[in-house]
C-alpha cells in the first residue's frame, strides 16, 4: 500500500493505501519544516475575489495523486495556475515565529547600546463520450476539462451526492468512508469540485522531482476554506498553515475562535540551540489548553516593513505570483505610520500595500466539524510570535548600580525557568541544570568575581 502524507488539509486525496533593548538580532525561525504533516495554503482576498495556492507535499507514487476540492463557482482553464514553490517558501520564512537575541549592557554606564544585526493544451483521456455519458447518467456534470502543467483538471458539478459519490469511485478516486454525507453538504450549497490529477508523461518530462503549487482564481462571495473532506481518511490530527493577503487587514475565522499564540517571554540562553523542540512542545502545550478548537494566530503584519525580519522582505513581484492582483493597479501605502528607524526598503516593484496573516490550524474532524468561514477585518494591529532571549552582562562591573544588577539576575532566570515549564510542560528541574551549563547560574556573581584579573584585560 503506498504510503503518504495528507499534504494539503482542505483538500482529500483518493488513494488507497533586561536590558533596555528594544532591537535585538535574529537568531531563529518556527517554519513548517518542524510539523511532520503541515500543509501550507495562500490565500489573496480582496473584494470578492479570491486566488488560492495549494501546496503539494506529496509523498508517493505520483500516479496515485489526486485531489478534490470544493470550490464556489465554475473554474476555466485561464484561472487555474501553475505556482512556485519557492515564493510560498519564503512567506512560510518571512512570517515564522521567531528567537530574537538581547545583551544587558554594563550597568555602571547610563547609556545601553542595542545590539542589531542579521544573524498544456492535450486534450485528457476523461475527456471521452464514455466518461461524459458515465457522469450524466449519474447526475454529475463536467463542467470544464483542460490540462496545466503536469495536471489534469476537471471542474464538476452534480445534482446528488449518491451519484458523485459512485462515479468518482468508478473512475479510480476512491474516496474514504463518510465522504457522501459531506459532498451532500457542498451539493446543496451549489458549489462546485475541482479535480485534478497528475499526468504521468508531462510530469516526467517537465524535469521536476516535485509537484508544484497548484493555483486557482475566482470570485465569490463566499471565503471559505473546505477542510472537512480532508478529515475523513486522516489519521490523526493535522497540521495547516493558512497565510492570507489582503489590501485591508487581518483575516479571521468567522465560526471558529481566534487565540494568539503566547510570545513576548524571555526564556533561557540554551533554547538557542533547541529552538525547534521549544516551538514543537509549546504549540502543543498552547493547543491543547484550547482543546484543539481554535485557530492559532502567528503573525500579522503590513508587508511594507517588519521587526525583525525573519526572512528578506517578499519583492512585490513575488506578491503578485500569490494573488496580491492589487498591486499591478496602485501605489499602496502602508495602513499606519512607520517609525523610521524600523521602516525597510520596499521590495522589488514598488511600494507595498498588502496585509500579512499566519494561522496554524490543528484540527480532527471532531474537533473543527465545519469548513473555515473566513473574513477580512479592517484590524491592522501587528502581531507575531516572538521569543526573547537575554544574556547576562559578563564584564566586571563595580559600582552601586551593579549590585542591584546583580542581585536582580537570580530572580530573573527563575522566572524565565519557570515561563519555560510553563509554556512547554518541561521539567523545570531539567531547565534550571541546562540554565546553568548556559552561564544562567544563580551564583553569577560569584562566579565573576573569581575570574582572574587577566582574564579580560587583552580584549579592553
Amino acid at each position: 500500500m503506498t504510503k503518504f502524507l495528507f499534504t494539503i488539509l482542505m483538500l482529500v486525496t483518493f488513494i488507497p493505501s533586561h536590558a533596555n533593548a528594544f532591537c535585538g538580532f535574529y537568531v531563529a525561525k518556527a517554519d513548517a519544516g518542524l510539523f511532520n504533516e503541515a500543509s501550507k495554503v495562500v490565500m489573496s482576498r480582496e473584494g470578492e475575489r479570491t486566488v488560492m495556492t495549494m501546496v503539494n507535499d506529496f509523498k508517493g507514487d505520483t500516479k496515485d495523486f489526486a485531489i478534490v476540492i470544493p470550490v464556489p463557482t465554475v473554474i476555466k482553464k485561464s484561472q487555474v495556475n501553475i505556482g512556485d514553490i519557492k515564493i510560498i517558501d519564503h512567506l512560510d520564512a518571512y512570517t515564522a515565529p521567531r528567537l530574537v537575541e538581547y545583551f544587558d549592557s554594563d550597568p555602571c554606564q547610563q547609556i545601553y547600546m542595542e545590539m542589531d544585526m542579521a544573524a498544456g493544451n492535450a486534450p485528457m483521456a476523461m475527456k471521452s463520450r464514455r466518461v461524459e455519458e458515465s457522469a450524466r447518467a449519474l447526475g454529475v456534470t463536467i463542467e470544464e476539462s483542460f490540462s496545466v502543467g503536469e495536471y489534469d483538471i476537471l471542474i464538476l458539478s452534480a445534482k446528488e451526492s449518491d451519484g458523485l459519490n459512485k462515479w468518482l469511485n468508478q473512475e479510480g478516486y476512491k474516496l474514504p468512508k463518510g465522504a457522501e454525507k459531506v459532498l451532500k453538504s457542498y451539493i446543496k450549497q451549489d458549489m462546485k469540485f475541482f479535480v485534478a490529477k497528475v499526468n504521468l508523461d508531462k510530469f516526467e518530462s517537465s524535469g521536476y522531482t516535485y509537484l508544484r503549487p497548484l493555483q486557482v482564481a475566482y470570485e465569490s462571495p463566499k471565503f471559505m476554506l473546505p477542510v472537512r473532506l480532508g478529515t475523513l481518511n486522516a489519521k490523526g490530527p493535522q497540521d495547516l498553515l493558512l497565510f492570507t493577503l489582503t489590501k485591508t487587514g487581518r483575516v479571521e475565522p468567522t465560526n471558529y475562535r481566534t487565540t494568539k499564540i503566547p510570545t513576548g517571554d524571555n526564556i533561557p540562553l540554551f533554547v538557542a540551540d533547541e529552538f525547534g523542540e521549544f516551538y514543537k512542545a509549546m504549540f502543543d502545550t498552547a493547543v491543547k489548553k484550547e482543546k484543539m478548537k481554535t485557530v492559532m494566530l502567528e503573525y500579522a503584519w503590513d508587508m511594507a516593513w517588519c521587526d525583525p525580519c525573519a526572512a528578506d522582505p517578499i519583492p512585490a513581484k513575488d506578491l503578485r505570483k500569490m494573488g496580491v492582483w492589487w498591486l499591478n493597479q496602485e501605489h499602496g501605502k502602508p495602513g499606519r505610520p512607520v517609525p523610521m528607524n524600523r521602516r525597510i526598503m520596499p521590495p522589488q516593484g514598488g511600494p507595498v500595500n498588502a496585509f500579512v496573516t499566519r494561522m496554524h490550524i490543528r484540527y480532527t474532524a471532531d474537533s473543527f466539524p465545519e469548513d473555515i468561514m473566513l473574513q477580512v477585518t479592517e484590524d491592522r494591529e501587528n502581531f507575531q510570535g516572538r521569543y526573547v532571549m537575554q544574556h547576562p552582562f559578563k564584564g566586571k562591573a563595580q559600582c552601586e548600580a551593579a549590585g542591584s544588577y546583580y542581585d536582580g539576575l537570580k530572580p530573573r532566570f527563575d522566572k524565565e525557568a519557570k515561563t519555560l515549564a510553563n509554556l512547554t510542560g518541561w521539567d523545570v528541574n531539567d531547565i534550571r541544570r541546562k540554565m546553568a551549563k548556559n552561564g544562567q547560574s544563580s551564583n553569577i556573581k560569584d562566579d565573576i568575581k573569581n575570574e582572574p584579573w587577566w582574564e579580560n584585560m587583552w580584549n579592553q
